[in-house]
């Protein structure tokens, strides 16, 4: 058994591993991919966001970063992203299917509209199938894999979020279920990350807010959590350890990131201490 000291000098987790990240020219996709790329994997950035994407495998290295345009509603985008990592590096290690929307924040479901809710379901659960879908196809035959998805708090609770978000990260976690039931055969892992509201450009378009250290305290103070803030970087290594052989017999979980906001009622408060300031 390895010892603690003997943990530490552990090299970089994802050396010689080949990751596709949807998603990843922003946000908790461009942080994970540059966690990803520090421990040493190559990776293929797949988003719509072809200005920032190309930014950000410049500044990785393109040497081990590649760039692609994809919609994930498009599964020939879906597939051509698959088709490069392992034509440019000649496999498929991880999959992280990360690229997602959200709705008007319209908190009344007669005032939402058919066509938002099915476009966010077809960005958030159609781009997540295909994702697992492709990805498998890449994996299978070499009996091994990590795929990964985004989901949210929101996948375990109502009221967190507009119907169509929640619906579709509900969604997410079944997906993630079923595909790690069958893919299990293949030694495929296949789980999700449940992180708390956090700082980036979706939340900060939902809310509406343009004072971002006014939203992030807003944040801090409905969560259970107290004097910490979920950072980009707190989703992108928990994402690492899932991918990680570190996580190697981890499969159908859905991490959740939430700081216990998920399983308290708040209104019981039944454990306040008294104001020591």
């Amino acid at each position: 058994m390895a010892s603690i000291s003997s943990l530490s000098a552990v090299p970089r987790r994802l050396e010689g591993k080949v990751a596709v990240v949807t998603g990843g020219a922003s946000g908790i996709g461009e942080c994970t991919a540059r966690v990803f790329a520090h421990h040493g994997a190559k990776l293929v950035i797949a988003d719509i966001q072809d200005e920032l994407g190309h930014a950000v495998c410049e500044s990785i290295g393109q040497k081990n970063c590649k760039y692609v345009h994809c919609d994930v509603t498009d599964e020939s985008h879906v597939k051509n992203a698959v088709d490069i990592a392992v034509k440019t590096y000649g496999k498929l290690d991880i999959m992280l299917n990360n690229a997602g929307i959200v709705d008007k924040n319209k908190t009344r479901i007669i005032d939402n509209e058919k066509a938002d809710f099915e476009r966010v379901l077809s960005v958030n659960v159609t781009g997540v199938f295909l994702g697992i879908k492709h990805a498998a196809q890449a994996m299978i035959p070499s009996r091994s894999g990590s795929i990964i998805s985004t989901a949210s708090m929101c996948s375990h609770i109502g009221g967190g979020a507009s119907h169509a978000y929640t619906a579709s990260k509900h969604a997410v976690l079944g997906l993630t279920r079923n595909a790690a039931v069958e893919l299990g055969q293949f030694g495929i892992r296949v789980n999700c990350l449940s992180p708390y509201p956090l700082l980036t450009p979706m939340t900060t378009k939902y809310f509406g807010k343009n004072d971002q250290e006014e939203l992030e305290n807003s944040f801090k103070s409905w969560g259970n959590l107290k004097h910490a803030t979920l950072k980009a970087e707190d989703v992108a290594n928990a994402a690492l350890f899932l991918a990680s052989d570190e996580a190697g017999y981890i499969s159908g979980h859905s991490l959740l990131l939430d700081g216990g906001f998920s399983i308290v009622n708040p209104t019981f408060n039944l454990f306040q201490y008294p104001d020591e300031n």
